[in-house]
């Protein structure tokens, strides 16, 4: 089980997330101010499959560009482990995430959020 709080740092800053629920395979961690949330989960996927999620949510509020109605709205960005019971070590995994850290640098962020493929 992961440590309680977690903290995820976002733009310099430390958001200190206690935890909130823990079910056994899905942990919630959350701020007070509901600013940012954290869950790590586990699903087994049929009889040979897991998946395993980490998902960070934030929650601003934003104006509406409409009405100029302040409004809350939510952003998450979360990574899926999913993988057979067998065949793949630890070890394997570890380098498959750094790999997809790595490629996902300022450069690559921003083409996403600019919608290029």
């Amino acid at each position: 089980m992961f440590s309680d709080p977690q903290t995820i740092t976002v733009n310099a800053v430390a958001q200190v997330l206690p935890r909130v629920e823990n079910n056994g395979k899905v942990s919630l961690y959350q701020k007070n101010d509901l600013t940012f949330t954290l869950k790590i989960s586990h699903q087994n996927q049929g009889s040979n499959r897991i998946r395993s999620m980490v998902r960070v949510d934030q929650r601003s509020v934003v104006p509406d560009p409409l009405t100029t109605v302040n409004d809350y709205e939510t952003m998450s960005v979360y990574i899926v482990i999913d993988r057979p019971l067998a065949g793949f070590s630890m070890a394997q995994t570890e380098q498959l995430v750094a790999g997809l850290k790595t490629f996902l640098d300022n450069t690559a962020v921003d083409k996403l959020y600019g919608q290029e493929s």
